[in-house]
């Protein structure tokens, strides 16, 4: 082997090395953008467990609160049948005491 071969294939070697670093630093940025990536779905995925406690509460809430107008027709009508009574009590109260 000459030195002249010798020099052609360093110069070979030479341009695949370059050629590797190349590759190598486009693998490290894509893995680092894979990184980033993967931060990022885990922020998303816990953000969205938080929201989704935070609706079951609110459902839990609102459950709370759809009760209240039906709570309140039960007393309205509670009342109403505890008025109507007393006055048929005091109704009959008065008229037996008419008569004597």
């Amino acid at each position: 082997m000459t030195e002249e071969d010798i020099a052609v294939k360093l110069e070979g070697h030479e341009h695949e090395i370059g050629s590797l670093k190349h590759r190598v630093g486009d693998l490290e940025k894509e893995s680092h953008t894979i990184s980033e990536l993967a931060l990022a779905v885990n922020r998303m995925a816990v953000s969205m467990e938080h929201m989704l406690e935070e609706q079951r509460r609110q459902g839990e809430r609102l459950g709370v609160l759809e009760q209240v107008p039906l709570n309140t027709g039960r007393q309205v009508r509670t009342a109403v049948i505890n008025t109507l009574v007393s006055a048929v009590v005091g109704a009959i109260v008065v008229a037996l005491l008419a008569l004597l």
